[in-house]
């Protein structure tokens, strides 16, 4: 049997079979949690003229200290009204343009004011509390990078840059099919054997938050025919997601049914845990995984596989998945085959950070890896990894 492809490793498979979306025009409005699909360039100087960083006088440094006449006044978004001579001050708001001929602006706390007359007690020096034309950014310097994912601050950038509407990859189509003849909705009634549908919201919302446009999960008995209409409406997205029937029981249908419908599986379990059954196949420029059906298994292969396709669709330059660096609070044992992906609560002690590993690791306790805020990496290998140790985790919100 030949060796299961480690983590490294399988996304590599994964990643060397994404083909990137295409760009459309979105509204700066609208841009937010959106990656950039091209350089956005600054149309303007940044700022676009010369204006003053502090509410106070505009100046020449030369005639500094000494008793100047005030002679005019500068609000904000109005030119200055004419040029600085030689003895003279304006009055300028924050923000204010800065009048041709002056190089200076004396904070207005640091003047004494004797009606239309100013007392400069100290040298000015050239250039202080003036913000420079060009000085943040010239006019068609990149404002944001492609691959970018766009947060508020991207946003104040760009608004200041004067962009309209920004270049950004179309949001992927996803899809989500969960299995298994057992489950029923939140909300409806078990009966004898049944459970709760817990993974198909958790991967609609996984997906949303990865920058997909998710239709409704659905539910796939275990037959061939229901597993074949939803699979075939699944495939029509971005991405299909299943989750379940990824095993080797009598039931386990995806994997065989995703086959006949055209789907070449490039690999089939991964040297993880949780998440080992995790299978992934394409079918033209589909992306499919194959989540196992536990919802820890699922969540877990969801962050490490699914999560950084999703971004990598959209062109982002660091699609993931994004490890820090970290220490155990406690010691954990090693698997001595699979690399193990840990629940753990993030604590911060000064500049540490340390994480503390869940009691109950198992891959259907859904409700204890509600508490974590990170997966924890301990690489595989035999003995413990004692308290202390340095490992990488990923955080998850």
């Amino acid at each position: 049997m030949a060796p299961l492809l480690t983590f490294e490793e399988a996304l590599r498979e994964i990643l060397s079979r994404v083909r990137p979306l295409s760009a459309e025009a979105v509204p700066l409005a609208a841009a937010a949690g959106r990656v950039l699909a091209e350089d956005a360039r600054s149309g303007v100087d940044l700022p676009p003229f010369a204006s003053s960083a502090m509410d106070g006088f505009a100046v020449r440094a030369e005639d500094t200290p000494g008793r100047l006449p005030v002679v005019e006044r500068i609000a904000a978004g109005r030119p200055a009204p004419r040029a600085l001579a030689a003895g003279e001050a304006m009055a300028i708001a924050t923000g204010g343009v800065v009048p041709e001929g002056a190089d200076a602006v004396v904070p207005v706390e640091h003047v004494v004011e004797d009606g239309d007359v100013i007392e400069v007690s100290g040298r000015a020096e050239r250039g202080a509390h003036v913000r420079p034309r060009g000085g943040d950014l010239a006019a068609g310097d990149t404002v944001v990078q492609a691959g970018t994912l766009v947060r508020p601050s991207e946003l104040g950038a760009l608004g200041a840059a004067g962009a309209g509407d920004v270049a950004c990859t179309r949001r992927p189509r996803a899809a989500v099919v969960t299995t298994g003849t057992e489950l029923r909705r939140p909300g409806e009634s078990l009966g004898p054997g049944q459970i709760f549908e817990a993974n198909g919201v958790m991967l609609v919302a996984a997906l949303a938050s990865a920058g997909a446009v998710v239709t409704p999960p659905e539910s796939a008995a275990d037959d061939d025919a229901d597993h074949r209409a939803a699979l075939e409406r699944g495939l029509e997205s971005d991405v299909l997601v299943t989750s379940g029937g990824v095993s080797v029981g009598p039931h386990d249908l995806v994997r065989r049914v995703e086959a006949d419908l055209g789907v070449e599986e490039v690999f089939w379990k991964v040297a993880v845990k949780p998440g080992k059954p995790i299978s992934f196949g394409v079918r033209d420029r589909t992306l499919v995984f194959g989540l196992p059906g536990n919802p820890v298994s699922s969540l877990v292969c969801f962050e490490l596989f699914v999560r950084p396709a999703v971004l990598a669709l959209q062109r982002a330059r660091e699609p993931g998945p994004a490890f820090a660096p970290g220490e155990l609070a406690a010691a954990v044992r090693r698997n001595p085959e699979r690399d193990e992906f840990l629940r753990a609560r993030l604590r911060a002690d000064g500049t540490r950070v340390l994480l503390e590993p869940l009691t109950g690791q198992e891959s259907h306790m859904i409700a204890r890896a509600a508490a974590a805020d990170a997966l924890v990496l301990a690489p595989r290998g035999e003995g413990e990894l004692t308290a202390g140790t340095p490992v990488s985790y990923l955080p998850l919100g």
